[in-house]
């Protein structure tokens, strides 16, 4: 999201208090920095206000070369002092900005990764990216330039004014009854061009998502002959841009030829009626431009002003945004006890649960069974029976409404979340890579682990082959969520990673659905490997990799229905599983037959 997009906030007290919470995010000397630039930014403001004194000083002086030349040398000290002060205040506003939102960004960081699931279940990522792109450049943008730009003209129009009306308070009337009020209706009307200008933009990104649609789903349209059809939706869309897009043109017209004949006409009427004061000895030719000057000067900075008012309002609403994720409480403030470790089963007794956004809806209800430590527990059912509610239970990700749920013998309701996840693995059916090198992915299981344990791990998940043939080996960039590995290689990488954990509880989210025969066979020999003595869940998809699980459960809308080992659940004549696998096996005929008639 572009900083141009970023939603106003209104300027009030409040606002303003918690925007100053800002300065709480800056170290001391940072602070000292800051007012030192300020200063250095009064010092700029004042000597660009003599910039036209002394060019009047110029012009009354041309008849005598000493004046002249004193003149000239003070606009040289002049220039210097300028751009001495001017690389000063900048250097130090980067400086402070900078140190500012490295700060800002860190903490927001440490905030969001630290929220519980439900947060990021309820909040869209790209929002949460925003906040570190949009908003916490909003915030830099405003510090490094935004609000010195801002103090900046607030002193050039009080100290231009108050010049203005030393020089001649006649004419300064006059200047405040004719520029002022061009400017303020310059700006309403430039705020009604940006506002046409925005619709535009907007128009012109329908216009690129009508395109990007299509050309990504082109062989849908291609395959529905709609390619009429979609040259007609364009067309409509672009119609609508030009039209609006004429209009603009033509307000950006109207406010051309109004400043033209206002501003323009303003400055004209301001000059003609000075030269009437010169001719009358009022005041001195130097004396009028000088004036005029400074006329720019204020008339300028009255309408940055407002745009620089416009950035502030926004930063405002950014400061909000990023200090209201600072202040989300986190998942938990407690330190982990690393020596801390569990041993023995799994047990759930009499587990109930909704998600905290469908309170009316009972995912499971009254859930209790128990497995033993070493063992293979697997959990079928179909979709939304709630298997994956038990895993994110287990994980505690979410709390149970009611009931417990224990490893070994300790409840993980009373454990540090960081002690009991550290105790637990788990490989999804869509494994996530981060876009780093194979050995980093690996290493993720267990960051302080060393390179022959990283190996170790590779060759027992079945992947130190394959990665060995890549000519950079375990330093191979995996891409983007590992998109330069295939499904197989990234299910290998992902098991490695759980080895090297260790952990004493394994999760398998079905590895092995999506893979084709050969890689599914390395695979599941990987998997046993990594199940071998080990406490095991299993959620199981393909009922025929769960054969020789010690205990199935059943699942359906949120109740167990039917636990046991393979044997003894087939064994049951009209049995949901039994039903389940009969009918998968005949989907499995099916597809062989079509494939080997």
């Amino acid at each position: 999201m572009a900083n141009r997009d970023i939603p106003k906030q209104r300027l009030n007290m409040a606002g303003l208090r918690k925007s100053m919470r800002l300065f709480g995010f800056m170290k001391t000397a940072d602070r000292w920095l800051l007012a030192l630039g300020t200063l250095f930014l009064a010092i700029t403001a004042g000597t660009a206000l003599l910039f036209p004194e002394l060019l009047g000083n110029m012009v009354d002086s041309y008849s005598d070369i000493n004046k002249l030349q004193k003149t000239a040398t003070a606009f040289l000290y002049l220039f210097l002092a300028q751009a001495v002060f001017s690389f000063l205040r900048i250097g130090l506003y980067v400086r402070v900005a900078e140190n500012l939102t490295a700060g800002l960004r860190n903490r927001l960081y440490q905030s969001v990764l630290q929220q519980n699931m439900d947060f990021f279940h309820q909040n869209r990522i790209g929002d949460l990216i925003s906040r570190f792109t949009a908003d916490i450049g909003q915030i830099q943008d405003t510090f490094t330039s935004n609000l010195a730009m801002f103090l900046r003209q607030f002193m050039v129009i009080i100290g231009g004014i108050a010049y203005l009306f030393f020089t001649s308070n006649t004419l300064s009337l006059y200047m405040l009854a004719s520029v002022p009020v061009v400017v303020v209706i310059s700006m309403f009307f430039g705020r009604f061009i940006r506002k046409i200008g925005k619709q535009v933009q907007e128009l012109t990104g329908n216009n690129s998502v009508i395109a990007e649609e299509t050309f990504t789903g082109i062989q849908s349209v291609k395959a529905f002959t709609n390619e009429t059809f979609e040259m007609s939706r364009y067309g409509k869309d672009v119609e609508i841009l030009r039209k609006k897009s004429i209009y603009r043109g033509l307000l950006r017209g109207a406010f051309s030829s109004f400043i033209i004949v206002c501003l323009f006409g303003s400055i004209v009427w301001l000059i003609f009626m000075g030269l009437g004061m010169v001719r009358s000895g009022e005041m001195a030719l130097g004396e009028l431009i000088s004036f005029m000057f400074f006329t720019g000067f204020v008339g300028g900075s009255i309408g940055g002003m407002a745009e620089q008012f416009v950035q502030i309002q926004k930063t405002l609403g950014a400061v909000e945004r990023v200090l209201d994720l600072i202040d989300k409480p986190v998942e938990t403030n407690e330190a982990p006890n690393l020596e801390n470790t569990f041993s023995g089963g799994v047990r759930f007794e009499h587990v109930g649960f909704c998600y905290p956004g469908r309170p009316d809806y009972t995912v499971l209800e009254d859930v209790s069974f128990q497995i033993g430590a070493g063992k293979t527990l697997a959990i079928v059912g179909p979709s939304g029976a709630g298997k994956s509610t038990i895993i994110n239970l287990m994980y505690r990700f979410y709390e149970p409404i009611k009931g417990s749920i224990y490893l070994g013998d300790k409840s993980i309701a009373e454990a540090h979340v960081y002690d009991l996840r550290r105790q637990l693995a788990l490989v999804p059916q869509e494994i996530i890579l981060f876009g780093g090198s194979i050995y980093d992915n690996i290493l993720y299981g267990n960051p302080s682990a060393d390179k022959e344990a990283v190996i170790s791990s590779a060759k027992q998940a079945n992947a130190h082959e394959f990665i060995s043939a890549f000519p950079e080996g375990y330093e191979t960039l995996v891409g983007d969520r590992g998109i330069k590995l295939s499904g197989g290689q990234r299910q290998r990488i992902a098991i490695a990673r759980a080895i090297l954990r260790n952990p004493q509880l394994l999760i398998l989210d079905e590895a092995t659905s999506s893979l084709d025969s050969e890689s599914e066979e390395l695979v599941q020999s990987a998997l046993k490997t990594l199940m071998k003595d080990r406490t095991s869940i299993v959620i199981a998809h393909r009922l025929s990799t769960i054969r020789h699980a010690d205990t199935i459960l059943v699942l359906k809308q949120g109740r167990i229905i039917e636990q046991g080992s393979h044997e003894a659940l087939m064994g049951l004549a009209d049995g949901y599983y039994r039903s389940m696998v009969e009918r998968q096996q005949d989907h499995t005929d099916f597809i062989n037959h079509q494939e080997n008639p």
